[in-house]
């Protein structure tokens, strides 16, 4: 498998990254570490989550899905095998993107995840109340104490990316290596904007929501199918004309590969220019399995153009 680095930094990994957003929601600790056994199984290594994840679900602890990680990385003793991926939620975090909100968040990050480090570490949102130089000040302590080893912008703009890269060079800090903005076949604007921006300054992106919240999988066709899942309510703003071109090219593409839709679009997302990895979650082993052969899997010319087409 071709494996891809991150940005300008020491991180390799393969081209898939799953996605820890479930643990703790749809997937609970002994069904996550069968999820997490089987990825690992399949030769992929990194794990995506954050300190957010999944604080939307009524009483949760704060963490929950790092917690999860945590104890499978403890159970299983793998913790140089695998790369950690989490965020500061600057989004909601009290502090933001400030020097002290970032220390406390990492610590406890570290404390759930039951490490001392941590691979890739994100701002999870932009913070308009705190400069580019508190920011990568902060992360350059931790990078130099070794409680992080890179560092990356979720959801940042090309400007936002700029302004801090142009920071890092000016201060002599850490510059971010690597991105995590949405794209999938029906979202193609805010990367395909950032697009050019990467490639130029060699910085890496991990994408999200790949499956359009699981829109991409096919089983989303009216609104009568949302409920089919806890997460069917985020696939009902692609029932659109758009969306259902894009179902029925990728309909036609997995009658054609014999794959599942999702499997197609994951290879097509794999195979574009500028992604290191999607980001994809899954609630049994038979999703891994089935995410591990979509970025596997080796999409025809002309099927990646009725794809494109689809969705623009």
């Amino acid at each position: 498998m071709n494996r891809r680095p991150l940005g300008r930094s020491e991180l390799v990994i393969e081209p898939l990254v799953l996605g820890g957003n479930v643990f703790g929601w749809t997937v609970d600790e002994q069904k996550g570490f069968d999820i997490l056994d089987a990825y690992v199984d399949a030769g992929f290594t990194a794990i995506d989550t954050a300190e957010g994840y999944p604080d939307w679900v009524p009483g949760n602890p704060p963490g929950m899905s790092e917690t999860i990680i945590g104890k499978w990385l403890k159970a299983r003793g793998n913790r140089e095998n695998v790369h950690i991926f989490t965020k500061v939620n600057s989004g909601r975090r009290p502090g933001g993107l400030k020097a002290e909100a970032i220390r406390e968040a990492v610590e406890a990050s570290l404390r759930r995840l039951q490490t001392d480090y941590i691979d890739l570490y994100f701002s999870h949102w932009p913070d308009a109340e705190a400069s580019h130089e508190e920011t990568l000040s902060a992360y350059d302590t931790l990078i130099r104490a070794g409680k992080v080893r890179t560092i990356g912008a979720s959801n940042y703009s090309v400007p936002m990316m700029e302004e801090a890269q142009q920071t890092a060079i000016v201060k002599s800090l850490q510059r971010y290596e690597v991105t995590q903005p949405r794209y999938n076949l029906y979202d193609r604007a805010e990367f395909e904007e950032l697009r050019p921006y990467l490639v130029k300054n060699e910085v890496g992106s991990i994408v999200y929501s790949s499956l359009a919240s699981g829109f991409l999988t096919g089983k989303y066709r009216g609104e009568a199918d949302l409920g089919q899942s806890q997460r069917g309510g985020g696939a009902g703003r692609y029932l659109t004309e758009k969306g259902f071109k894009i179902l029925a090219a990728l309909d036609a593409a997995a009658a054609e590969l014999d794959a599942t839709q999702s499997e197609v679009a994951l290879a097509w997302l794999v195979a574009q220019e500028g992604v290191s990895a999607p980001i994809a979650s899954a609630s049994s082993v038979e999703q891994v399995e089935s995410l591990a052969r979509g970025v596997r899997l080796q999409l025809p010319a002309s099927v990646s153009t009725s794809l494109a087409m689809a969705g623009a």
